[in-house]
């Protein structure tokens, strides 16, 4: 469960720091394109936002699965 909000919530911040850019960077153009810019960084933000925390919670299964092979190597 608690890798299910953490997944949900780093994607929310990333979609909203996206969206943000996206609006600022289409708003130079014109009124239109700051909502078009708007809804296509908040879709890469949410895109980035999961694939960071499933890189994430990779690298921390594989620390955990490393520092447990240390400690069988240990006893022996």
């Amino acid at each position: 469960m608690q890798k299910r909000i953490k997944r949900v919530l780093s994607r929310a911040r990333y979609a909203a720091i996206g969206a943000a850019v996206g609006a600022g960077i289409g708003g130079l153009v014109g009124r239109n394109a700051a909502s078009t810019g708007g809804a296509l960084g908040a879709i890469v933000g949410a895109t980035i936002g999961e694939k960071r925390v499933s890189v994430d919670s990779f690298i921390d299964d594989v620390k955990e699965k490393r520092a447990e092979r240390d400690e069988l190597a240990a006893e022996e």
